[in-house]
């Protein structure tokens, strides 16, 4: 893939990873690499990623924990070639799929994934003003996959006991676990994200079970600013290091 004027590349985690992605629309946030900062996956784990973007999560995942196999899924073409090139610039093995997964993805055996990790829209379809940028609008949910389409998903491959992690936004928490739960994925590790103390928090990250017990933990609060512009210390150790 050539790069031109519709693309940056941008490094993340202190330089560790070089990162593709078009100059407008889709472009990843913050979320995603507290996803895969949030995430612990088994050793040699086969790792599934849903509505990948430009394979932020899983590059992360794999440059740390060193997966058995990587697959990310993404349903927009030009976000799908981005995650192979950019698994290829950071010499990481992560094989891109672009599929749409509300439909069966050609080459995926069900419950045959021992992680699966996903950053759903955080918008219902027909909530909020919809961007006029296509790749934008479906990765906020226009026209993609919804939450619950997801969480089905999610359920599909993963295996018996496979864990789903997932960060989505903290107003729609309720709707999160109950569609886990719909589908037999018990949450067993719940964290909510604050932009400063004392404010509520904007997302939650929540690690399920499939065919996991009722219990959980709730995990102290991510706070990701001391002051204006300045992480706290635990938010700037996920963004800028890769240990």
């Amino acid at each position: 893939m050539a790069i031109n004027q519709a693309q940056t590349i941008d490094t993340i985690l202190g330089g560790a990873l070089t990162i593709v992605q078009p100059s407008g629309g889709y472009r990843f946030a913050i979320d995603s690499i507290l996803l895969a900062r949030f995430a612990r996956p088994r050793q040699c784990a086969q790792i599934l990623e849903l509505g990948a973007g430009c394979g932020v999560v899983s590059l992360i995942l794999t440059a740390i924990h060193h997966p058995a196999q990587a697959v990310a899924v993404e349903l927009q073409p030009r976000l799908a070639a981005m995650i192979a090139h950019n698994a290829a610039l950071n010499k990481l093995e992560v094989r891109a799929i672009c599929a749409d997964l509300r439909q069966t993805i050609s080459g995926l055996m069900p419950a045959a994934f021992d992680h699966v990790v996903a950053n759903p829209p955080y918008r219902a379809a027909s909530r909020g003003r919809e961007s006029p940028d296509t790749e934008r609008r479906i990765a906020r949910g226009g026209g993609g996959a919804s939450l619950a389409e997801f969480i089905a998903a999610a359920a599909h491959y993963a295996n018996h006991g496979g864990k789903i992690s997932m960060v989505f936004t903290a107003s729609r928490t309720v709707e999160l676990i109950v569609e886990m739960k719909r589908r037999l994925l018990e949450p067993k590790r719940i964290r909510f994200v604050h932009s400063r103390p004392g404010e509520a928090a904007t997302m939650i990250l929540l690690e399920a079970r499939k065919g996991g017990g009722i219990e959980a933990i709730i995990e102290p609060p991510l706070f990701i600013y001391s002051s204006p512009g300045i992480y706290t210390d635990e938010a700037g150790a996920m963004l800028n290091r890769i240990e």
